[in-house]
């Protein structure tokens, strides 16, 4: 499972994006977010100058054009037969097994070596162009798709683990943590998603799945702890339209902020 003999070859890594920076967005399992803070931080760092783009790696629930804003968009072909990435905003572009489905209800029924081979293409046969980022979205745990990118990645390579707040989060973020170190990606922190709720009557957190787990978990791992990104409804609605509408107040929004600039601080 070591990642050592396992990177692409070198006719590959003459192809791998280039990239000064290439994170992978994991979870030890569903539901946390992760796709949500991708997108968000995609944004959010393409809007501080930086040319970014995001391979949604999720190829059984491939929710990135979605969130988005750029579902159903077939992506063009070079005349080498490299694939064009979708052009959210200037200066991003992503590419996402959901725009080669012919429904949004089509089911990717694949096996491991099909699955490994849609990963070699997002990575190698993608015309990026030159990035400052690239964001990949991993399906939730440590299955198939986690396992063929970080085998694939050149080393240097970093990861985000998601979690939630509540104490059960620490079984998940731990195995998240543990996975990333044994294919030597640099653990670069925990983000704590749907971190309470705030009241709209008082202005109070409500701490609807506890407290304190992504970063009790940072703390007993040894990594860094990213920050803590409260459940917002402004968030919840936007999820169906795309993030670039959220308002810049909003207080995920600013939580996810902060985040992007100790990833901006930590990064080349």
């Amino acid at each position: 499972m070591e990642k050592s003999g396992t990177g692409p070859g070198m006719e590959e890594e003459a192809r791998m994006v280039d990239a000064r920076n290439i994170i992978a967005v994991m979870s030890g399992k569903g539901g946390v977010g992760k796709s949500t803070i991708t997108s968000t931080l995609a944004l959010m760092l393409s809007e501080r100058g930086n040319r970014v783009g995001v391979l949604d790696a999720d190829l059984h629930g491939p929710d990135i054009p979605k969130m988005l804003g750029v579902e159903g968009v077939p992506p063009m072909a070079t005349e080498d037969g490299k694939m064009v990435p979708i052009e959210v905003t200037r200066d991003l572009s992503t590419i996402s097994m959901g725009f080669l489905l012919q429904t949004d209800d089509t089911p990717v029924i694949w096996r491991g070596p099909l699955k490994m081979g849609a990963i070699r293409q997002f990575l190698f046969d993608v015309e990026w162009g030159r990035l400052d980022y690239l964001l990949i979205d991993l399906p939730p745990g440590t299955g198939d798709e986690a396992l063929s990118v970080a085998q694939l990645l050149p080393q240097g390579c970093g990861s985000i683990i998601v979690t939630t707040p509540q104490d059960v989060a620490l079984l998940d973020s731990r195995k998240a943590v543990n996975f990333g170190r044994k294919l030597e990606l640099k653990v670069l922190g925990i983000v704590e998603n749907m971190a309470g709720l705030k009241c709209p009557h008082c202005g109070g957190m409500i701490s609807l799945f506890g407290s304190g787990g992504g970063e009790k978990a940072a703390l007993e791992m040894d990594v860094p702890f990213l920050g803590r990104v409260p459940l917002d409804p402004v968030m919840v609605s936007h999820g169906d339209t795309g993030y670039s509408e959220v308002p810049r107040d909003n207080i995920s929004w600013v939580a996810i902020e902060g985040i992007c600039s100790k990833l901006e601080n930590a990064g080349s």
